[in-house]
């Protein structure tokens, strides 16, 4: 049974890595088929953006796991979330951390995602997520709290971790787009996620991996503001804004004025996005659920 195990987790590991090859396939970007996403882009989210989370985990009935991994050896910064979530109306809140892969297939270590209705990813760095999980059946088990109908959400790292090629994944640092992590969860396939855009002044920097992989649809959300997705329909939720890069968008602007004027265009709060059509929608033909 252990041998058995130990062949599992490491076939787990070779096909999540694997996924590299993937990212470049011609599909459409997808969300999920069931459940939620709820992904921020860091600094202070408003009592909107968690009363939404809550409110998507079951409101009072909410069991929510926060994995406070990205931030590395201290994680004593979870403790503001889990405070949060607790007076924000969550039933019950529990952290879930390691940084070793073996430890994450085990059935002790993710018994919490079982009946868990929501899962938090906090910031950090999002290499350490895929270290600690990718593979793992702690991975399988939070995708099956989508399928159950629950939703994923996270800042920040937690944001980025969210689609299926990893931006910012660079162990040495955090301002190299393309590095030596480059495959997310891909709960948002085909997408590439940035966060605090303009707050740190990085809404160019996406460019060249849409370049790189014009099949991406990427997607550079501010501090304090959030996408909720569901199925293919995305809506920003908080303040400030979110901006989409669509390399067939740049197609059609060279095609008229010979090159691209505009690399990226905005959406507001409250505006909806059908990410496997990549167009706006309007709010009236497609309500996004409570």
């Amino acid at each position: 049974m252990i041998y058995s195990r130990k062949i599992w987790l490491l076939s787990g590991i070779f096909l999540y890595f694997s996924g590299i090859a993937q990212i470049n396939t011609g599909l459409q970007p997808s969300g999920p088929d069931n459940g939620s996403l709820l992904i921020c882009g860091g600094g202070a989210l408003g009592s909107d953006i968690w009363e939404k989370f809550v409110a998507l985990a079951g409101g009072e009935n909410a069991r929510i796991v926060v994995i406070p991994t990205a931030l590395g050896d201290d994680i004593s910064g979870a403790n503001g979330t889990v405070n949060t979530l607790k007076k924000t109306g969550a039933a019950t809140v529990t952290i879930l951390h390691t940084t070793d892969p073996k430890e994450a297939s085990k059935p002790a270590f993710y018994a919490p995602l079982q009946n868990a209705t929501g899962v938090w990813f906090s910031g950090g760095r999002q290499w350490r997520i895929v270290d600690a999980y990718g593979g793992t059946a702690t991975q399988r088990e939070i995708e099956k709290v989508l399928e159950r109908g629950g939703v994923i959400g996270g800042s920040s790292a937690g944001a980025t971790i969210q689609g299926s090629y990893l931006v910012r994944g660079d162990t040495h640092g955090n301002t190299l787009m393309m590095g030596d992590h480059t495959v997310g969860f891909g709960y948002l396939k085909n997408a590439a996620i940035d966060q605090h855009v303009i707050r740190r002044s990085r809404l160019f920097d996406m460019i060249p991996v849409i370049e790189k992989y014009p099949d991406l649809l990427g997607i550079g959300i501010d501090e304090g503001t959030a996408i909720l997705v569901q199925k293919n329909t995305l809506q920003v939720v908080g303040k400030s804004y979110v901006a989409i890069y669509d390399a067939s968008e740049w197609k059609t602007q060279k095609e008229k004025t010979g090159k691209v004027n505009q690399p990226f265009f905005f959406l507001s709060p409250g505006q909806l996005f059908d990410v496997g059509q990549r167009k706006l929608m309007d709010r009236r033909s497609a309500p996004v659920a409570d």
